[in-house]
């Protein structure tokens, strides 16, 4: 005997859970995959020994440099889900603008594919004992690896944040305060990205290192509302 349905039937009061709909499936599910995009935070740490000339002619585990790759691959395959997943929603507000999202996203994963591949080259030749001989590859591979990291992880969020965050702030899917943080750190994002290409600053400088502080804070906070809260339901019913 079910108790509870009873109880609801005598009392007039309903104890059955409402099931999840289909837009707070898709809040949730793209809030999961940006803050999975956050696992790869630890390469920037391990990545250190790497870049040492004489890595390839040292002794010992890859295995930190290969986790290190893997959970890049995860950011890659997340960030390209993000977009896929918000399609449906975004395109109500603007189709061109939502394709021009996942296309963009494609090409930041595909930048970070590449670079987990020159890592993993030079992984290759110190496995294979390729010594002094491939100290000039290893280098050379280690730069594409900066180069790619710079394009891929600097200059396309910047993109897909402004993109999303103009989206977000027009439709009011999530509070405008929150849109405005992303369209707000996409631009010294950017400024950093043309610091560094131009030599102004270092790369692995704090002051580079702090101009995606804002991306970070907005895609890190997109995801936590959209895992808690989900989409505002005025702006689902009316298409704004």
């Amino acid at each position: 005997m079910n108790t509870n349905r009873n109880t609801a039937i005598v009392t007039g009061v309903s104890t059955e859970r409402a099931p999840m709909t289909s837009s707070r499936k898709t809040a949730l599910t793209a809030g999961l995959l940006y803050l999975l995009t956050f696992v790869s935070i630890p390469t920037l740490a391990v990545y250190g020994p790497v870049h040492n000339p004489n890595y390839i002619l040292g002794h010992g585990p890859d295995t930190a440099i290969i986790i290190g790759g893997i959970l890049e691959i995860i950011v890659a395959l997340a960030g390209i889900s993000t977009a896929v997943v918000l399609y449906p929603v975004l395109k109500k507000q603007n189709e061109s603008a939502a394709l021009g999202l996942v296309a963009a996203r494609i090409l930041e994963s595909g930048t970070i594919f590449v670079g987990v591949a020159f890592l993993l080259s030079i992984v290759t030749l110190r496995q294979t004992g390729a010594g002094a001989n491939a100290m000039v590859t290893s280098s050379a591979l280690a730069t594409l690896y900066d180069r790619i990291f710079l394009l891929g992880q600097s200059f396309m969020p910047a993109i897909c944040d402004l993109l999303i965050g103009v989206m977000l702030y027009k439709s009011r899917l999530v509070p405008r305060g929150l849109a405005l943080i992303g369209i707000i750190g996409a631009v010294p994002l950017l400024a950093g990205y043309f610091a560094v290409l131009f030599g102004i600053v270092g790369q692995h400088s704090l002051l580079a290192g702090s101009s995606a502080l804002l991306v970070a804070l907005f895609e890190f906070s997109l995801g936590i509302y959209l895992v808690v809260k989900g989409f505002r339901p005025s702006s689902l019913l009316t298409g704004r």
